[in-house]
């Protein structure tokens, strides 16, 4: 069961909030991708429907339709490119492209070394500052392709900087 008694207690909390209990569903899912690993497991969305009263078709459904749920392990960074109009008038594409290219990931996966996650997502608010991603929640702006590398050079940086200061 991937449910703890200490989160089902917090959802038998949730559910006194809303008049029936199925619509503390979407809290929940937040939850538990909070606490199990940053993703919703098959078995997760399980225990969820059996706690809900729901069948898993329905929970797996809420799950897959709201991008801000992750159905399979995110990488160890994770870097949202925005696609919205401010940004694709400016060459969002590109960007995410080429943050495909240099990570090895999908729009929407992993990359296989498992150090990244790319998303395509909307509007993000930096419009006058377009194009630009978010990466691990800081935004980089005005982008272009070398600014790009310069971000993601940093990450690399930082990471052979941690291996060097393991024993």
């Amino acid at each position: 069961m991937a449910l703890s008694a200490r989160l089902k207690a917090e959802f038998d909390e949730l559910v006194t909030h809303y008049p029936e209990r199925r619509a503390g569903l979407i809290p929940a899912l937040h939850r538990c991708q909070e606490e199990l690993g940053g993703w919703l497991s098959p078995q997760t969305l399980e225990d969820c429907a059996q706690f809900f009263g729901l069948d898993p078709v329905e929970v797996y459904g809420v799950a897959t339709f709201y991008p801000m749920f992750r159905m399979t392990p995110p990488g160890q960074h994770t870097i949202s490119v925005c696609h919205n109009i401010s940004c694709a008038l400016r060459g969002a594409e590109e960007v995410l492209a080429h943050v495909c290219r240099r990570t090895g990931a999908k729009p929407g996966g992993t990359s296989p070394d498992g150090q990244f996650s790319v998303l395509r997502v909307e509007c993000q608010g930096a419009c006058a500052n377009a194009p630009m991603l978010d990466l691990d929640g800081t935004y980089h702006e005005d982008l272009d392709l070398a600014k790009v590398d310069q971000v993601l050079d940093l990450v690399a940086q930082s990471a052979r900087a941690k291996q060097g200061a393991t024993p």
